[in-house]
């Protein structure tokens, strides 16, 4: 999920112009398991669309008002994701573990949505007020510092944690930690202008040598609630999940992608480009796939689909009807294949669908090229490919996986 964010002051000078870096950690420092939890809604499709519209619109308001340096407000109606990652995380001693949503779009870490939190001998009050708005949930509480692990390895001592007085959109699980650049976290707490974020402490307290963190999904397998299937890699990358080098490219210059993890793309077709270089964003709290409008119409035409009242979303009557996207991201190209473009049909009645039927993950924005936030990569498109998230670097890379070409939709 993601509060109003911008990059680094640093990431505004990246330039398009120059060359990525060709920095690759091939040893990771630290890894830990992420769970997908699928969650039995009772509203339909429509909660999909609402979640990550809301999401979106959050995006656009917050950037504009950091742009014209007024204060970032921003609201929506609280909607609950159909599907989300989270990892468990250690607060205190004796430590309470929370189910924590892993975020590249924010860089608050809080606790107690649902398990209110604990304070124990390494708890202590700031007497600060932390309040941060999702545009599909939102919270508000006390900051407090804590120890935090995050797993084997990864223990912080004296992080700044939210504790949740309220929260909505949140239901089901305990929070978030946040993943993403640190002046993300401007104006959120009370007394100070940013807090640091966990990947912060972690490289300033020695535990990791490079602020960069490699993700690693796989598409879901079956109806469970929950189920073990991604990692973390904290400061550096997990080379045995790749099928190819890392592709990296800079964060975008254009506003307002370049407020957050923004890069430039194309898309192509059949052979046909149909959304030309443009900036956007890549999302770890976004389902589906989000293009420009005018992109979203020539996919329409070019497969045929129509719109399914029920689930909100494009449907076709077979994968036949489908031909593979080609993504263009720092020079390489990158196959999003028939198959991933269809949602997963095990999960077609959590969306209100029907069972067999074949339901897509792509979207529209709601707007044309040219809004300099055109696209959202969500998590349908990362669950194909291994991402890194550099922050020494300010780049983002991509790499394929065994799940690439998989058909498991």
């Amino acid at each position: 999920m993601a509060p109003g964010r911008t990059l680094v002051s640093l990431l505004a000078l990246a330039s398009a112009a120059f060359a990525a870096p060709t920095v690759v950690i091939d040893e990771p420092t630290v890894k830990v398991n992420l769970a997908r939890h699928n969650v039995n809604l009772e509203k339909g499709g429509y909660d999909v669309l609402a979640h990550d519209r809301a999401r979106l619109a959050n995006f656009k308001e917050k950037a504009a008002a950091k742009a014209s340096l007024t204060e970032r407000t921003a609201s929506a109606a609280a909607t609950n994701a159909v599907t989300y990652y989270s990892l468990a995380v250690e607060v205190g001693s004796p430590a309470t573990t929370y189910d924590l949503i892993v975020d590249t779009g924010s860089s608050n870490t809080w606790v107690g949505a649902t398990t209110k939190y604990k304070a124990t001998s390494t708890s202590t009050d700031t007497r600060e007020k932390v309040s941060v708005s999702y545009g599909s949930g939102s919270f508000s509480g006390t900051e407090y510092t804590d120890t935090v692990s995050l797993g084997t390895g990864l223990t912080i001592t004296k992080q700044s944690i939210g504790v949740a007085s309220r929260s909505e959109g949140f239901t089901g699980t305990d929070g978030i930690v946040g993943i993403g650049p640190t002046i993300l976290t401007e104006d959120t707490v009370s007394g100070v202008t940013e807090v640091p974020t966990v990947t912060d402490n972690l490289y300033t307290q020695g535990i990791i040598t490079e602020k960069v963190v490699g993700i690693y999904f796989q598409p879901p397998s079956g109806t469970s609630e929950a189920q073990v299937n991604g990692e973390l890699t904290f400061g550096g990358v997990d080379t045995t999940k790749a099928t190819s080098a890392i592709t990296y490219t800079p964060i975008t210059t254009t506003e307002p992608a370049s407020y957050y993890w923004g890069i430039d793309q194309s898309i192509t077709l059949g052979g046909e480009t149909i959304m030309t270089t443009t900036a956007g964003i890549v999302d770890t709290g976004t389902t589906l796939l989000y293009l420009p409008e005018n992109t979203y119409d020539s996919y329409v035409s070019a497969t045929g689909a129509t719109l399914d009242e029920n689930t909100g979303l494009l449907t076709v009557g077979s994968e036949s009807d489908l031909q593979s996207l080609y993504f263009t991201i720092g020079g390489t190209e990158f196959e999003l294949t028939a198959n991933a473009q269809i949602w997963p049909r095990d999960l077609n009645t959590l969306i209100g669908g029907e069972a067999n039927s074949i339901y897509l993950v792509v979207a529209s924005t709601g707007e044309d090229e040219g809004s300099g936030l055109d696209f959202i990569n969500g998590y349908v498109f990362l669950e194909r490919f291994y991402s890194v998230f550099d922050s020494t670097n300010n780049q983002v890379g991509f790499a394929t996986t065994s799940y690439t070409d998989a058909t498991t939709n």
